[in-house]
């Protein structure tokens, strides 16, 4: 069965998340070490703190670690749901921060092949995430296919870049990428700046990113915000909690909660529900075929 088949199949069988719109966030970078799982688990954490009913899930299928940060060993996964073994009730976790999260699956771009009665079942299970405010994915880093298929999918994407050379690079690189290689629908893209010992170098660092990516790419860029080197992220990580728990007053909490602040005040009309987020992932997300 084809891919786009596959997708017309999916429509029929689900609704349409009619009465409520969970926001899907994909958190993604161009190479791995730019706290980017620190930041996916501390906004969770900071949407919960406005009253969200946030959901958490760990899309980095080579190196999961949010279950690290949180010192949680879940005992299932999303595989566990697309083989049938058990309901998406039975995986979600409620954690001790005020978030539920979810362990991500090698598998999970195994729904894009599934019989039509395998997939009603999984989207069956996978709508019940509509309850959710927000999702938050954490996605792997680098272009792998599954990466992709999130960014593609999601809502919004938030690249997560450091002041260093090769992150900022590798972070134009995989704007490039979703740019250049996933058609069909504008990636709403947003920037985020870690480990800046400053604002100016905040600043100076993502409007050199936007600047090159709207000279070569003719592609907009936002900037949602950074946030400070600090100790205490290392103090926390060693702990395993996040440190928006460890120290909710120190600088690398107050950006976070300012960059949750910030994107609750803009326009949410780009919310479009677990449903839709199901259909782009198994349609392969627009991405242009080779």
């Amino acid at each position: 069965m084809g891919m786009e088949e596959q997708a017309n199949e999916l429509r029929a069988l689900m609704g349409n998340d009619k009465n409520h719109k969970t926001r899907i966030i994909a958190i993604t970078s161009g190479k791995g070490g730019v706290g980017k799982t620190n930041i996916a688990v501390n906004m969770a954490i900071a949407y919960a703190e406005l009253g969200k009913r946030v959901i958490l899930i760990d899309g980095d299928m080579g190196m999961a670690n949010v279950n690290v940060l949180l010192n949680i060993v879940p005992r299932y996964n999303l595989m566990q749901v697309i083989n049938h073994q058990k309901k998406m009730s039975e995986i979600i976790l409620d954690t001790e921060f005020g978030i539920k999260f979810i362990a991500g699956a090698n598998g999970f771009s195994k729904i894009a092949n599934l019989s039509v009665e395998e997939l009603d079942y999984f989207t069956r299970e996978f709508a019940s995430l509509s309850n959710a405010d927000i999702v938050i994915i954490d996605t792997g880093a680098g272009i792998a296919n599954n990466v992709l298929q999130f960014v593609a999918a999601a809502d919004e994407v938030y690249v997560v870049t450091t002041p260093e050379p090769t992150a900022i690079t590798d972070a134009y690189g995989i704007i490039k990428i979703i740019s250049t290689e996933l058609n069909d629908r504008e990636i709403n893209i947003k920037l985020l700046v870690n480990r800046v010992h400053s604002a100016e170098e905040g600043k100076r660092i993502s409007e050199r990113i936007i600047t090159i990516v709207a000279q070569f790419l003719n592609y907009k860029v936002d900037y949602i915000g950074f946030v400070y080197d600090d100790p205490v992220v290392q103090t926390a990580v060693i702990r395993q909690k996040p440190f928006m728990v460890v120290n909710p007053t120190s600088r690398p909490s107050v950006c976070i909660k300012h960059i949750v602040g910030r994107i609750e005040k803009m326009e949410n009309a780009t919310a479009a529900g677990v449903s839709t987020f199901l259909k782009k992932f198994v349609g392969g997300g627009g991405r242009k075929k080779r």
